[in-house]
């Protein structure tokens, strides 16, 4: 199968890349560096010439209020150039519970995302994905100072990217879902807590307090960022996956 990753030098088009080439299949890794700039189109048209199916992973530069205007501008240049081109699923890459926040500028515009898919020509699938593990130290920091980390205790259940990416391999080589699936890790925690988990196993003497009005994450009501029972479970559990020594992202 032939297949156009689009974002593929990011955290989890790179690692789409490899594990599709892995399984057999011939990609075309798809990004600014190789020609292919989805806000102008500008190499769009060869990049998916004879592809079967294409997985769109980029993201917005920004998550404030001009996110929209990238997802819609970008999402209409790839629906075009997958109709000229013949392809016939297109996937991307989206978030659990997205379209139940709308307080959050960047939720709403994967959701327009989500919307122009389904609206589009061609037939396609969403993988919506839980909270990585491997962004769990930027959201700490981004209410963090030395001695202390504020959190909410908004419930999450975060997933490792190499999970993700798996399950973005299936679809993509399978047949167009026109629907959703959610992926998320085998546990809920609390936010807080599961900055209390980080900060314990890595011997960070920093305290988390817990902080309904701190971070993004505070302006989530509920659970919805948790997966639903008809979610796929990955295997990686955060604690196993925090035990294990790797580069931090």
């Amino acid at each position: 199968m032939k297949i156009t990753v689009i974002g593929a030098t990011g955290l989890i088009g790179s690692q789409l890349v490899t594990a599709l080439r892995s399984a057999g299949h011939e990609v075309t890794p798809a990004s600014l560096s190789t020609g292919v700039d989805l806000l102008t189109g500008a190499g769009l048209d060869q990049a998916l010439q004879g592809a079967d199916t294409v997985v769109n992973v980029t993201n917005s530069p920004t998550f404030d209020e001009a996110s929209p205007d990238f997802f819609r501008t970008t999402m209409g240049n790839l629906l075009a150039a997958g109709e000229r081109a013949g392809v016939g699923h297109q996937v991307i890459l989206s978030i659990v519970g997205v379209d139940q926040v709308p307080q959050l500028d960047y939720y709403r515009a994967k959701t327009l995302q989500e919307d122009l898919l389904r609206q589009g020509p061609t037939a396609y699938s969403i993988v919506r994905a839980t909270q990585f593990f491997e962004f769990v130290d930027a959201v700490m920091s981004w209410t963090a100072d030395d001695r202390t980390v504020r959190l909410p205790s908004t419930p999450v259940q975060p997933i490792a990217t190499a999970d993700v990416v798996a399950a973005l391999a299936d679809v993509a080589t399978g047949r167009p879902l026109n629907g959703t699936l959610d992926v998320a890790g085998p546990d809920v925690f609390a936010l807080d807590e599961l900055g209390r988990l980080t900060l314990s196993t890595r011997r960070d003497d920093r305290t988390v307090v817990t902080d309904e009005q701190a971070g993004m994450f505070a302006a989530i009501e509920g659970d919805v960022l948790v997966a639903g029972p008809a979610a796929r479970l990955a295997p990686t559990s955060y604690k196993d996956w925090l035990a294990t020594p790797r580069r931090t992202v």
